[in-house]
């Protein structure tokens, strides 16, 4: 029983600094499983962002409370996607080609377009968390961490590693494995009927399944698959979804 849940440990290991203790995570193959629960990991990281932010709202305005609410997840996740997404916006954005893209990617400096994408990527989530209807402010936060990352179940379970040489992203290639699909599909579906209701839920699935689509057609294009930045870099654009329909649909009368 104990060995089941060691991906799940390995995980939020992984994509937190959560205190998990390495004994709980189990060995290599354990690693290479813990792919299939990132939206636990999802779930576990919303939960208690929106505990956080329930809270802060006690205490302070909205504006100042969805500040701190994005510091802790910021701080929760250790910044590990939005180091993602800085280098694929160098990469992407820099007009070479494929293989000078991935030779990009690797380097842990952030040029211009890096600077830029973060920035506005922050500011744009506080703008969302600052818009967030109180109805379904606590929903929402917890639907966003769980869309992102099944979206990079949903990028990684449909293209290949783009990596001759391997990378941080290599372990996720395994299409072998129904269970990674199973998961993230469940975790999808059940939780945003269960969190949003029937409309704003299936509208929510769509979208979700909709710019992972798209966004899977441009590394296509680009790159030929995926790495391990560009998981991350997918999990920060897919977390917007959920907080931008909520507001959308909130904005339009349809809530």
């Amino acid at each position: 029983m104990i060995r089941s849940f060691q991906p799940i440990f390995s995980a939020l290991r992984f994509l937190t600094i959560l205190p998990v203790p390495e004994s709980w995570c189990g060995d290599i193959d354990s690693f290479k499983k813990s792919a299939n629960w990132y939206p636990v990991a999802g779930l576990v990281l919303g939960i208690l962002a929106a505990c956080c932010d329930y809270l802060l709202r006690f205490v302070l305005p909205v504006s100042v409370a969805s500040f701190f609410t994005l510091v802790f997840i910021v701080a929760l996740t250790g910044a590990l996607h939005l180091d993602g997404l800085a280098d694929s916006a160098d990469a992407f954005f820099s007009g070479r080609d494929r293989a000078r893209m991935l030779e990009i990617m690797k380097d842990s400096s952030s040029g211009p377009m890096g600077v830029i994408s973060l920035v506005l990527l922050l500011l744009g989530k506080y703008v969302l968390l600052i818009s967030l209807p109180g109805a379904l402010r606590f929903q929402a936060l917890i639907m966003m961490p769980v869309c992102g990352r099944c979206a990079v179940a949903f990028i990684s379970a449909r293209l290949t590693y783009s990596r001759v040489e391997g990378g941080t992203g290599a372990f996720a290639q395994d299409k072998n494995d129904p269970s990674r699909m199973t998961v993230a599909w469940l975790a999808l579906i059940v939780l945003s009927l269960l969190l949003f209701g029937l409309g704003t839920g299936v509208i929510t699935i769509i979208a979700v399944l909709a710019v992972s689509f798209l966004l899977g057609r441009y590394y296509l294009r680009k790159i030929g698959g995926y790495t391990g930045d560009i998981l991350g870099a997918t999990t920060e654009i897919v977390e917007l979804v959920p907080a931008i329909l909520v507001i959308m649909l909130k904005h339009l009368g349809g809530m």
